[in-house]
């Protein structure tokens, strides 16, 4: 959907999703507050900020988990606030959590299966009698599980319990599931909590061509600004709730609000470094 006042440069700009005053409050707590966004279609935003700014409680209230107690947000042309989170998945926004949600005593395969048959599962009637096109389904089904294990480099552990393999690994278990719902928006929460430098430039490197392979439009949530400046488009930073600063990874980089919010007032000219956390 793409609205003529949206350009960039004098080019339109599509614009797939967008937010506007955006609050989520708890117990008189104001966790979000007249947020906004008008996402790109295509890009890779990130979203920064120190603990509590209210990062995690955008990617719930945008998924369906938490209502908004104000604002809109509209999804490649329909309205979807409040709606119920697997409502929204199947219109296409696909997500990962802060903390892994996956199924333990399922193999790594089946876990990205549960995700795959939202959009082909054969009818229960069908499979039950063994009709060719209920088999079809699933083979179809089984191989496209398959094949997001093989492009996060999964497939030796297709068959081993997700509760069983190193936290690195189940957070990349966690992107192929997301991806198995086939979705146009794609929100990574903190992708590279738990991972060293190593892993983390890995997993960099595969968000990067999962997106491009994929046609993607990715929201990224993270602390490490060594995977965040060389991956995104585009970067927000939020503090209690609000969007303080937005711009490229290079004008973020040196913004004297961002440097205050995560370094506090005495950090004086100093950059936020690519490997800062908070």
């Amino acid at each position: 959907m793409t609205s003529p006042a949206m350009v960039d440069r004098g080019v339109p700009v599509d614009i797939i999703l967008t937010a506007r005053g955006l609050g989520r409050a708890f117990r008189g707590l104001q966790a979000l507050s007249e947020y906004g966004v008008e996402l790109r279609r295509g890009e890779i935003l990130g979203v920064i900020g120190p603990n509590g700014a209210g990062k995690s409680t955008l990617f719930n209230v945008i998924t369906g988990f938490l209502p908004p107690t104000s604002g809109q947000i509209t999804f490649d042309g329909k309205q979807i606030e409040g709606l119920a989170p697997h409502r929204i998945a199947a219109l296409g926004i696909a997500r990962t959590f802060q903390n892994i949600r996956l199924f333990g005593r399922l193999s790594v395969l089946d876990n990205v299966l549960t995700a795959a048959g939202v959009h082909g599962k054969p009818h229960v009637l069908a499979s039950i009698m063994g009709l060719p096109l209920a088999a079809r389904k699933e083979r179809a089904l089984r191989e496209r599980a398959l094949t997001h294990l093989e492009e996060l480099g999964l497939l030796h552990v297709a068959n081993a319990y997700a509760a069983a393999l190193p936290y690195g690994v189940q957070r990349r278990v966690e992107i192929a599931r997301a991806l198995a719902l086939e979705p146009a928006v794609l929100l990574l929460d903190e992708p590279a909590a738990g991972m060293n430098a190593q892993e983390t430039a890995e997993l960099t490197g595969m968000i990067r061509e999962v997106h491009r392979r994929h046609g993607l439009t990715t929201v990224v949530v993270e602390h490490d600004m060594s995977l965040i400046m060389p991956l995104c488009d585009r970067i927000q930073v939020l503090n209690y709730g609000r969007v303080i600063a937005e711009g490229t990874p290079a004008q973020i980089r040196y913004d004297p609000r961002v440097i205050e919010a995560y370094l506090g007032t005495d950090a004086g000219d100093a950059p936020l470094a690519p490997a800062a956390s908070a």
